[in-house]
């Protein structure tokens, strides 16, 4: 059925030929100009003649949009018959206002370490969490194991390493969130995007104190009313946006509503799942005067979580020792995590070159995290000889018990911050400054114990008292203020050969809560020789501290340790990218290999999503690896990439431990060097997209990942080694996607589709392959070995299984 329909839209689709050339004002032809249809996938760029052809539809009417840097865009409307061929010779003239500073800002950001991200990929990415961080994931560097969270680890770093920048803001998330069920919206809200940039690594003097990445996203300036609205069975989502008459002012502002219920269905533990994640974000600017602007940025997030469970069922262990777990619960979760923040900014322009920027932000949060759960297990034993009357049936009890989890959880947190930002732009030099101050509180409350009993037995069992497997009691209230400055300086030099472009900067931040002053140098050169082959190449080092935020300062018994340190690195990469031309298509190939000393590192365990911290300064190790991309038009006017990651990082904790056979007897040594909680050794990522010929409105997206397995944290509280790894991840997402209408369709003045600008559906399916995925271990102790089974066991917490979805979207 496919076929034929494939067949008849082919035969149907007729078209003509639309070609001529594209001149600047002065006469000279204007190469690498894009020419395309507004909103297909239809277009082609100009030869270095300026000259250029396309295939138009025929019968229908399109609008041809012509664009270059440091060229006024030009439009104009065309409907072609069945094999005409129209000639259409086309005059742009230069944006005398934009095209040095274009030129000069676009040539400096490929000689940086940060990708700009195309944000018209964001809307058709089939993903589970945020799209923005959707596509990060899929970045050459990136991994991450959990598609119901939207947090990501960048070359070994921790989820806590990454920078996070809304218009120059920082951004924070909630703290006490220990799954990715528990998770709700990220703060991007892509509706909303304009722009996206991402570092992987050595990144500016600009950018504040983290050890791993950058992320810079820049929401939109509206120019005119417009809106967009989604709907699907894991949420809906709406924005809006416009302009005065005059631009003096605009608004921005968008709603997104998310429950993962659906999702959470499949996972082996049964029961009634009920997460509400919502969010209202609004960015609201106004001209005051010709050279001084002032914008408002607030949001406010609430996320739900309530959760009974009922019963898991899980088949775990190896083909020669089949293992069954069976728990039967009682009792509920109930979480509630509310974040504000808001920020107002003032932009100042007093030259062209010149512009000042001045921000008041402030973030608060308040997390509740409360749960009685009481479930009773069995492990089993399971027949595995074929043939068997009772083959997987239960042969053996191997366990049996009860669990008793209690929690009452609370924090409360803010950040309070102001900041100015210079920018000075002279020649081909782009002098860059900035100061900060940061005051942080924290207010925690933590009460959490576990009774687990096996047969009869309290573990762990001394035969004297009850005891309890776990407990952690803690009360903490702490304020700290951090104060930090920058100066970095861009320049291009044209020497004989080459371009040379040379970004040099430092930090300098004092941190109160220990009294820490930190400096922190960096530097990157990049050149582009004068070759035929268009190549940069980039090497970049830095310092990079990063001051313990509330999470990493906390002991694992909940209790603040006041002698903790900033971690610290030091990043040296080496890299360059090329672009080609394939197919007669663009691509473009990016590779960098990078090393990073880790010192006064602070270890951690992961659960799920949380990490948590030793507290104290006790590790140091290191990261290496090279990461490669290569991206372009694998299909004509669908841009696609793959991504190939590999990675080793290493840390040595003060005090850890394994045993060694001696021949005799198992011996303690120190445990030496391991592979820390991220060491992820291969990864590979694709995003595809394609569409059938001729008829560009049905597409096809695919988001395919694979990662070796992660360490598994070591079951011991005393000792962060471990030896075990859980299974390689493999996810494939696919979407399928139909254009119903587009913005260059002309209806009929009855048609009710005539007030909306476009409008798609999609039918998306998650975990294609069906690939049980691990989240984390659940670690069940019994009191005593039978037929030499040991006393503890590794059950592993399976992540989502194969779901659909679709999804309708509408823009006005």
């Amino acid at each position: 059925m496919l076929l034929l329909l494939y067949t008849g839209m082919v035969a149907g689709q007729e078209r003509g030929v639309l070609t001529g050339s594209v001149r600047d004002s002065v006469g000279d032809p204007v190469e690498l100009a894009n020419v395309a249809l507004l909103g297909t996938q239809e277009g082609t760029m100009t030869q270095s003649n300026g000259t250029y052809r396309i295939e138009i539809p025929a019968g229908r009417s399109f609008t041809v949009v012509v664009s270059c840097v440091g060229y006024l865009t030009y439009q104009f409307a065309i409907r072609l018959q069945p094999g005409q061929v129209q000639e259409r010779n086309i005059l742009l003239q230069r944006d005398i206002r934009a095209i040095r500073e274009v030129s000069i800002s676009a040539r400096q950001e490929r000689a940086s370490t940060f990708q700009r991200i195309d944000v018209e990929d964001l809307n058709y990415m089939p993903t589970t969490t945020g799209k923005v961080e959707a596509i990060i994931k899929s970045q050459a560097g990136v991994s991450s194991n959990n598609e119901l969270s939207s947090q990501y680890s960048v070359r070994g770093g921790s989820f806590d390493e990454n920078l996070v920048y809304v218009n120059d803001i920082e951004i924070y998330r909630p703290f006490l969130v220990r799954s990715g069920q528990q998770e709700g919206l990220s703060f991007v809200n892509s509706d909303l995007v304009s722009s996206v940039k991402f570092s992987a690594g050595g990144f500016d003097a600009r950018y504040g104190d983290r050890m791993s990445s950058a992320l810079d996203i820049t929401y939109k300036r509206p120019t005119k009313f417009a809106g967009s609205t989604s709907l699907s069975l894991l949420g809906a989502s709406a924005h809006v946006e416009g302009a005065s008459r005059t631009r003096r002012f605009t608004y921005l502002a968008g709603y997104r509503y998310k429950t993962t219920s659906y999702l959470l269905n499949t996972l082996e533990t049964k029961g009634d799942y009920k997460p509400q994640f919502s969010d209202f974000q609004a960015l609201l600017t106004y001209q005051l005067t010709r050279k001084l602007e002032v914008s408002l940025l607030g949001n406010y997030s609430s996320s739900k979580y309530q959760f009974i469970p009922s019963n898991r069922d899980t088949e775990f262990g190896t083909k020669d020792l089949p293992l069954n777990l069976r728990v039967y619960y009682e009792g509920q979760e109930v979480d509630q995590f509310d974040t504000y923040m808001g920020a107002i900014t003032l932009n100042y322009r007093p030259l062209n070159e010149l512009s000042l920027k001045f921000t008041a932000s402030a973030f608060s949060t308040s997390e509740e995290e409360t749960y009685d759960i009481l479930g009773q297990y069995l492990i089993n034993e399971l027949d595995n000889t074929l043939g068997s009357d009772t083959y997987g049936d239960s042969i053996l009890n191997v366990g049996i018990g009860t669990l008793l989890s209690h929690g009452r959880n609370y924090l409360d947190a803010s950040v309070i911050s102001a900041s100015h930002l210079g920018n000075l732009q002279v020649g081909q030099n782009r002098l860059q400054w900035g100061l900060s101050y940061q005051y942080q509180a924290f207010y925690d409350r933590i009460n959490e114990w576990e009774l687990l009993d096996s047969s009869g037995y309290v573990l762990p069992y001394n035969g004297q008292e009850l005891a309890l497997s776990e407990s952690k009691r803690a009360e903490n209230s702490i304020t700290y203020g951090q104060i930090s400055g920058f100066l970095q300086n861009t320049w291009e030099l044209n020497a004989a050969g080459a371009d040379l472009f040379v970004t040099t900067g430092a930090r300098l931040t004092h941190w109160d809560f220990h009294r820490t002053t930190m400096f922190s140098p960096r530097v990157t050169v990049s050149t582009q020789p004068y070759w035929e082959r268009d190549m940069m190449f980039h090497i970049s080092a830095g310092y990079y501290y990063q001051p313990p935020f509330y999470k990493e300062m906390r002991r694992p018994d909940g209790f603040v340790n006041d002698e903790i340190l900033p971690q610290r690195s030091i990043h040296l990469l080496v890299g360059g990218d090329y672009i080609f031309s394939m197919w007669e298509r663009p691509f473009k190939l990016t590779g960098e290999a990078y090393y990073k000393w880790l010192n006064d590192l602070i270890p951690y365990r992961i659960e799920n999503v949380r990490l948590s911290y030793a507290g104290e300064n006790i590790s140091q190790g290191f990261a290496r690896g090279i990461d490669f991309k290569l991206n372009g038009e694998f299909v004509h006017g669908a841009e696609s990439w793959m991504t190939m990651s590999l990675l080793q990082t290493r840390e040595d904790v003060e005090g850890d431990y394994a045993y060694i056979f001696d021949g005799n007897n198992y011996i303690q040594v120190p445990a030496g060097e391991f592979p820390r909680p991220t060491d992820q050794l291969f990864t590979f990522g694709l995003y595809f997209q394609d569409y059938f010929p001729n008829n560009p409105g049905y597409k096809v997206h695919l988001n395919a990942f694979y990662g070796t397995g992660l360490p598994l944290s070591s079951p011991n509280d005393d000792q962060y080694y471990t030896q075990l790894r859980m299974k390689p991840y493999r996810r494939v997402d696919i979407g399928f996607s139909k254009v119903i209408k587009r913005e260059t369709d002309l209806l009929g003045e009855r048609n009710p589709l005539r007030f909306f600008e476009s409008i798609w559906i999609s039918g998306e399916i998650f975990n294609l392959l069906g690939i049980n995925n691990e989240a984390s271990y659940l670690w069940i102790r019994t009191i005593s070995d039978q037929r030499g089974i040991p006393g503890q066991f590794g059950v592993p917490n399976y992540l989502t299984g194969r779901r659909f979805n679709i999804r309708i979207s509408i823009s006005f």
